[in-house]
């Protein structure tokens, strides 16, 4: 038998042009560090050169430099389709550096030319006032992770290759990073990976040893503990190791035939489950690269501390930032270090790199930073989506009707998922909470993700399932999401109102990453991140006071305007319409407040789509002021806050029936904001014609009072009194829980009664049977722990139709 041909990617020439490429790399990470001009120092270099201020991060730059090359010699021998993702994403300079001597940087950012003027900018730009981040950021051509806070660089790889079958995202997880929460739970989404349907993850852990200034856990336990742990996990660790003084060629071919190895059995789970039926769960390759930190930089600091292979590499390891009082030596130590790397030898005259050594990158979309999945608002298919208008539920009079919102929702997201079965690039995501969330009905169109063992006594599990909570994290969920939605696909994740807290700081930073994107033209836009807050504060009587936690309105609130948009949705109709809005959208972070418990339903379809349209509005059918000047207007904001609010207007008309109320409903809650703040804001002429310029306003809201304030502090009418929820809560009835925060109807009536003097002393026996019927409540759920049969039984009327 013939023996199998030597390939180019394994002789002896091609190591010595990768470790070329290696020490391209390393010049350039380096020098984006410290140069102005001069780039290649062909020049005698001059402190005016430097910059003033160096900010950056060295540290773990080489390493990152060292597994990018060797993927580029993955792609090319094997012919994949591979991104990168940076968990340890502050070393930006790595993934600049890469990118620009692929040539994909500069065709991009053609300023950033491949010469002496392109490099010079190169530099300059980098952690640089009008320049880029120092983190992977989103300016970063190949880049779908920031970087910049740790921890969710796993969950976006594993998002990233849900039903991409063809492609292997590498994800190097730094070792500080792995002693994160998210990063920690991470390694067990290899559990619903699905080997026929689904691409790879080829996890590279990098163990450099040190954080800012403390040792890391992983480099600091047993080789046989590392294994174990991950062992355990599922996944098969293959060790690759350097010593500072460990020859560099060595540890090339160390690090090539682990790349191979891991390759060739991803190929081989892959071919066993789609070629031959295997459905065994296997254990996946990874690799544990133990390298120093700061490898290839400077060895010693001032003091004859150590920097290379240890904390002090961590940031900049020679310390120019002015005034520098050993400046002289530390030039001198500059340039000593960066010469080392021989530039000379790695970039021809016109400052582009050798050609020969150029050779060894991929090519086209094959490269790192060009790879479109990397760019998914390209590849982005619009959603296919049923008309929402033929799920409406049919109301013949406001509240005569009882449904549960997120049930009727299912109805529509499961044919949702039917339409776009064959694309493939639909998924639902919830921490075990999607049959608690009411959505039902899209287990009538697929079942859970489980690539564990599944028992026949378990409910709707499967290999190939579309809707992911079979794991409780939050973290995970979002992280999965944004991972499918920055490769070009659709999803929504639903969860516990409380408990989407967990994610307010991944949320944030999605958001932050929208923002810059929607300012970079390359950038194509991406399906929007949209979150359902169920089972929310004002349904929790069951569950108490730590499932109580409306906040996240008042985080997401604060983002950029051009990205953030709230939803409150008052019923069944209203849901669908905003719902259908959000999933057709991109770019934005859409946050839906939606009801799981039946509750009463208010508008027609059409007059949802009319009401939905513009976000807020007067409902006639409950307001009385017939075009007058009104007395009072009565604002909600929410499911509950509109039922509450309705019943006090019912009350109030009851009782005094000259009484002139102007109602009004919320859906879109940005309106509130100034139309200067906010693009979603009515202007003070809108907001006046609404609100008056003077008259009280009762507001009923779902979350904290004080966004109200906040959204609302700009407008001309100061007469405003809001009613929401202030951390008053525990295991008790409905009705108690908007007792105990004075947002119920009786709280209500007894605050619009304060602010109509006009009334003088006409209104105390009202305020007086509000009193009384409060006090009747507290008797009637201590003795029969339920609400009163007025409050339950209650139907909205007029004086009329009572």
């Amino acid at each position: 038998m013939s023996k199998k041909a030597k390939r180019i990617e394994d002789s002896e020439e091609y190591f010595n042009r990768l470790d070329q490429y290696w020490r391209a790399t390393n010049y350039l990470a380096a020098a984006q560090l410290y140069m102005k001009e001069n780039p290649l120092l062909r020049k005698p270099l001059t402190r005016d050169q430097v910059k003033t201020k160096i900010v950056g991060h060295w540290g773990t730059v080489p390493g990152q430099n060292f597994v990018y090359t060797h993927l580029n010699r993955a792609i090319t021998k094997y012919n994949l389709d591979m991104i990168l993702i940076s968990g340890p994403g502050h070393g930006g300079n790595f993934f600049v550096a890469n990118s620009y001597l692929e040539g994909y940087y500069s065709e991009v950012y053609p300023n950033v030319s491949l010469d002496e003027e392109g490099m010079s900018r190169l530099c300059k730009q980098f952690s640089f006032p009008g320049g880029i981040s120092s983190h992977v950021a989103p300016e970063t051509p190949g880049s779908i992770n920031e970087g910049g806070e740790l921890g969710y660089s796993i969950a976006h790889a594993f998002g990233s290759v849900f039903d991409n079958p063809n492609l292997i995202t590498t994800c190097i997880v730094g070792d500080g990073e792995a002693e994160t929460g998210p990063l920690a739970t991470a390694w067990h989404s290899n559990k619903f990976l699905n080997p026929v349907t689904d691409g790879a993850v080829l996890p590279i852990l990098h163990l450099n040893g040190y954080k800012i200034s403390n040792p890391t856990v992983f480099a600091r336990i047993s080789k046989d503990e590392v294994k174990s742990f991950f062992h355990g996990c599922g996944w098969e660790p293959i060790f690759v190791e350097a010593a500072p003084d460990t020859d560099h060629m060595e540890v090339h071919h160390a690090m090539a035939a682990a790349v191979d190895r891991c390759i060739e059995k991803i190929q081989k789970i892959q071919r066993d489950a789609r070629v031959n039926g295997k459905t065994e769960r296997p254990f996946w390759p990874m690799i544990v690269l133990r390298t120093p930190k700061g490898w290839t930089g400077p060895k010693f600091n001032d003091n004859g501390d150590p920097i290379e292979n240890s904390f002090r590499a961590h940031q900049v390891p020679i310390d120019l930032t002015k005034p520098d009082p050993n400046e002289a030596k530390h030039m001198k130590e500059l340039e000593a270090w960066l010469k080392s790397y021989k530039p000379e030898e790695l970039f021809d005259e016109n400052y582009r790199l050798k050609a020969e050594i150029q050779a060894i990158a991929p090519k086209g979309e094959h490269r790192i930073s060009a790879n479109p999945h990397a760019n998914g608002g390209n590849l982005l298919k619009d959603l296919r989506t049923p008309d929402f208008k033929k799920y409406a539920l049919e109301v013949k009079t406001p509240g005569s009707v009882k449904a549960q919102d997120m049930k009727e929702l299912g109805n529509y997201i499961r044919d949702v998922l039917k339409l776009n079965e064959d694309n493939k690039n639909f998924r639902i995501f919830g921490p075990d909470e999607s049959m608690s969330n009411r959505l039902y009905a899209a287990f009538e169109a697929t079942n859970r993700d489980f690539n564990a063992e599944i028992l026949p006594t378990d409910d709707k599990l499967a290999h190939n399932g579309r809707i992911m909570d079979s794991y409780l994290s939050e973290h995970m969920c979002e992280g999965w999401l944004e991972g499918y939605l920055l490769t070009g696909r659709h999803g929504f994740f639903a969860s516990y109102e409380a408990f989407i807290r967990i994610i307010d700081s991944m949320a944030s930073q999605h958001a932050k990453w929208l923002k810059v994107c929607s300012q970079l033209k390359w950038r194509a836009p991406i399906a929007s991140l949209n979150l359902i807050l169920t089972s929310n504060v004002w349904q929790q009587d069951h569950n108490g006071f730590t499932h109580q936690d409306p906040g996240f309105l008042d985080h997401i609130s604060n983002k950029k305007a051009d990205v953030v948009r709230m939803y409150l949705p008052p019923d069944t109709n209203c849901l669908l319409s905003t719902f259908d809005h959000c999933i057709k959208s991109k770019n934005y972070v859409n946050v839906i407040v939606a009801s799981k418990h039946p509750s009463c339903q208010w508008l027609t379809m059409d007059q949802a789509v009319k009401h939905c349209t513009q976000g807020i509005g007067i409902w006639d059918w409950a307001s009385n002021d017939d075009g007058q000047e009104p007395d009072l207007v009565m604002a909600c904001c929410g499911d509950t806050p509109t039922l509450e609010a309705l019943a006090a207007t019912t009350i109030l008309r009851d009782n005094i029936p000259d009484l002139k109320i102007r109602f009004v409903n919320v859906v879109d809650l940005m309106k509130l904001q100034s139309d200067h703040q906010h693009p979603h804001g009515l202007s003070e002429s809108e907001y006046n014609a609404l609100f008056t310029k003077d008259k009280p306003i009762i507001f009923a809201f779902h979350g904290y009072p004080k966004l109200v304030h906040e959204l609302t502090y700009l407008r001309e009418n100061r007469n405003l009194h809001v009613y929401g929820y202030h951390e008053e809560g525990t295991i008790t009835t409905p009705f108690d829980m908007r007792v105990q925060n004075k947002i119920d109807r009786f709280d209500l009536v007894k605050a619009a009664l304060q602010y109509l003097p006009q009334l003088g002393n006409k209104s105390s026996h009202l305020v007086q049977k509000m009193n009384d019927t409060l006090v009747a409540h507290k008797q009637h759920i201590s003795e029969l722990g339920e609400d009163l049969p007025e409050v339950v039984n209650w139907k909205w009327h007029t004086p009329e139709t009572k």
